[in-house]
């Protein structure tokens, strides 16, 4: 029995799955691949990524890989200013993605859509669309993270971010209507969704992300990347993207020097690629290291002996501090790092909102490795029972065929339906 079509877009190539969005846009065209056949368009955006054609070939029926120039696209995006719409979509707007999406959908059995990301919605929010079932992963409410943005910022960024928080809110709200499902990364993003778009709550779902727990096995023998003799912090995630910048900027200035004076031989290692200026000026500071893109961060953090998300700005659910627990290491995370994650502060790990906190948090595990060991693997048992990507990325599949969805480990805990 052939499988049926499925049209998948996604704003920027899921492969190879090294950064949290790209993360969990793989998984679930490995998910869909199973039930599907997919047709797959998506933007890339890296000059390096334009070579993993083959690989998703291996996933789908057709490949359709646009190429976005970020400078051009950012230009590209001033046009909202002036149409009025927000920012992100002028970004992504593109005539030939448009072309190819027309032309799948003009094929009476491509019945199904699954979008992948706000943006990406303009492609099939016209109205000869509406005989397909469409269903958008928002993966992030975006136009909140927007409005965190904006308190970070001096004016005239602030006004921007405010208004595309605005703008990119009715946006979200218009698509959400439409469509015939949303789906969000986990309880709270739903939840916060539902409250700003109601006239869409009845249609709003969330499936969690999951962890490759072969790949992010702690037994694995992998080589240990620290000099001898020292006591290793590690941070990892795109370092371009500003809620991982203005992370490790706070913790290197108002954290680790509290960390240091208890443990001198403390040094914390920023690793992840494309870091901007902000993050390499960072490595002038007594015990950081700046790494920048590295073929495989499992080493760094296995060998770490505490991983750390010191997120002030944050949506959804943060791979790396599961991927973190995952491979059994110790963990300190503010509460916007821990957001949809039901883990136990004390047990799983360690929660710290202020600097003295976080500070006392990860010195006090430095002081006790024998604890610190017992709560990596309390942490990646945890991941275990609760991250598998078949059956998070499931309820994807269910909404697509028009079913309900099962209720998650998300929703039993919270009683929500």
């Amino acid at each position: 029995m052939s499988r049926p079509k499925l049209l998948y877009l996604v704003h920027r190539i899921p492969y190879p799955p090294n950064k949290g969005d790209k993360i969990r846009s793989f998984n679930l065209l490995r998910h869909l691949a199973e039930h599907f056949e997919v047709h797959l368009g998506a933007f890339v955006d890296d000059a390096e990524d334009h070579h993993h054609r083959t690989p998703l070939e291996t996933f789908c029926k057709e490949v359709k890989l646009v190429p976005l120039s970020p400078v051009q696209a950012k230009l590209k995006s001033l046009r909202g200013l002036i149409s009025g719409k927000p920012l992100t979509l002028p970004y992504y707007a593109s005539k030939a993605m448009s072309s190819w999406v027309n032309r799948k959908l003009a094929d009476p059995d491509m019945e199904r859509v699954l979008v992948f990301s706000s943006a990406m919605a303009q492609f099939v929010l016209h109205d000869t669309h509406t005989d397909k079932r469409r269903v958008v992963d928002f993966v992030d409410v975006d136009s909140d993270k927007w409005r965190q943005y904006a308190a970070t910022m001096a004016q005239p960024m602030r006004w921007l971010y405010q208004r595309e928080a605005k703008r990119l809110l009715c946006f979200e709200n218009r698509v959400a209507k439409a469509f015939d499902a949303s789906v969000f990364v986990s309880a709270r993003e739903a939840s916060l969704f539902r409250d700003l778009a109601p006239r869409a709550a009845d249609k709003v779902h969330h499936a969690n992300n999951g962890v490759d727990f072969d790949y992010f096995d702690p037994t694995l023998t992998l080589e240990n990347p620290y000099p001898e003799g020292t006591q290793n912090l590690v941070f990892t995630g795109a370092m371009d993207y500003w809620p991982n910048v203005d992370a490790v900027v706070w913790f290197v200035e108002a954290i680790l020097p509290r960390i240091r004076a208890r443990h001198a031989a403390a040094r914390f290692t920023i690793v992840g690629a494309n870091p901007a200026k902000e993050v390499q000026a960072l490595a002038q500071h007594a015990g950081v290291s700046v790494t920048g893109r590295v073929e495989d961060v499992r080493p760094y953090v296995r060998h770490a002996d505490v991983t750390v998300a010191p997120m002030r700005i944050a949506r959804g659910v943060q791979n790396k501090v599961l991927e973190a627990m995952a491979l059994a290491k110790p963990t300190v995370a503010t509460p916007a790092g821990l957001e949809g994650i039901e883990a136990v502060d004390g047990e799983d790990l360690l929660v710290a909102e202020d600097a003295q906190a976080f500070a006392a948090a990860v010195a006090d595990l430095l002081d006790e490795p024998a604890k610190a060991s017992e709560m990596g693997q309390a942490g990646r048992a945890r991941i275990e029972k609760d991250f598998h990507w078949t059956r998070h990325m499931g309820r994807i599949s269910r909404l697509l065929h028009g079913e309900a969805p099962v209720p998650s480990v998300d929703h039993q805990h919270k009683g929500e339906p």
